[in-house]
């Protein structure tokens, strides 16, 4: 069991590394040896866990992938879709400032193919946020002259473009970008009561 333990502990701080080794220097630059130097194990321990970069890359995806579902799937929908969709466009643009593994999963999307490479983060992200706009339909809070696609594709440009600019400032990563974005486009989605009802901040912010 210990052994077992410790295993999963060196898998993880692996992935931890190439995590912040790709964010770093990108994947074509990053070395094996760099990586297992970051995470503290010998080169043998890195190749019993991952037989190639490759491999190892796929790992990071793959956890960020589950990162992702946590942020989509975990929140309560008791305050509908649109909220759930505002709540969750908070935790993701968080998460690419915060969590390194989420930020090079994401950005592994445009590197070179990788294992898993079906599992395209920005296109689960997309299909995650055009069903939270058909649930919103659904419920009556979307405006009626609003399709889905096209409000799930100006949400999916918006982050996309918080992420790409945030690599560069991250200041574009701040909640209060985010609710600004939000604040000036819901009196165009929503439809009352819905609208008054929305936090444009996200509900975490009101926790606090």
């Amino acid at each position: 069991m210990a052994m077992q333990q410790r295993a999963v502990r060196t898998r993880e701080a692996l992935i931890e590394a190439a995590a912040e080794q790709f964010d770093r220097d990108g994947f074509e630059t990053t070395s094996l040896a760099t990586v297992s130097a970051r995470a503290g194990v010998s080169n043998g321990a890195l190749h019993f866990h991952f037989a190639s970069k490759a491999a190892l890359a796929g790992a990071v995806r793959e956890t960020a992938a589950g990162r992702l579902r946590t942020i989509t799937e975990g929140a309560p929908a008791r305050d509908g879709a649109l909220q759930l969709l505002i709540d969750a466009s908070h935790a993701l643009v968080g998460g690419l400032h915060q969590d390194v593994v989420l930020r090079a999963g994401f950005d592994l999307d445009d590197g070179p193919e990788l294992p898993g490479r079906e599992q395209n983060l920005h296109r689960t992200w997309q299909d995650w946020v055009e069903e939270a706009f058909t649930l919103a339909r659904g419920e009556g809070a979307l405006a009626p002259d609003v399709s889905p696609q096209d409000a799930a594709l100006t949400v999916m440009a918006a982050v996309t473009g918080f992420e790409a600019l945030g690599g560069q400032d991250t200041q574009w990563l701040a909640r209060a970008k985010v609710t600004g974005f939000w604040a000036l486009l819901l009196p165009r989605l929503a439809r009352e009561p819905a609208l008054s009802r929305l936090v444009a901040s996200g509900t975490a912010s009101e926790a606090r």
